[in-house]
């Protein structure tokens, strides 16, 4: 068993900013040499999430508009109250989606869909550079 850690950050623009992170995923892969097992793909912090969609801009938009009616930014949040601050709505949409995902690994590739892109949505209300742990574990 081996395992093989890496790290990328991205610049996000926040307000539920999607960025095709696939390339950087299929790199550490390929980085690891592991033929066999699974990646992890990770982001830190509370206000952005991880997974995986037909990266086109019809269904980026769709997503964006998704979340809005899922945790719409115009309500009142509590959170709001005890930070004094105007991302509620991040923490709730980062909770919904997760902030990671696992993919199996096989002979040395990510499996992935023609049409399935890794994704990262940051869903803060401001600029925010994202560190993205990427570990591959396996033979």
């Amino acid at each position: 068993m081996r395992v093989h850690s890496s790290k990328r950050s991205f610049n996000t623009q926040g307000h539920t900013d999607v960025i095709d992170i696939t390339e950087a995923v299929n790199d550490a892969v390929a980085k690891s040499k592991i033929q066999s097992g699974t990646a992890t793909v990770f982001v830190v912090g509370s206000t952005a999430g991880i997974t995986t969609i037909e990266y086109e801009p019809g269904l980026v938009h769709d997503i964006k508009e998704a979340f809005e009616r899922m945790a719409p930014k115009s309500l009142d949040y509590k959170h709001h109250e005890r930070w004094h601050d105007d991302n509620g709505h991040s923490h709730i949409r980062a909770s919904m989606l997760g902030p990671g995902i696992v993919i199996p690994v096989i002979n040395g590739t990510l499996p992935l869909g023609t049409w399935q892109q890794i994704i990262l949505i940051d869903f803060d209300t401001r600029p925010r550079l994202r560190d993205v742990h990427i570990q591959i574990i396996g033979l």
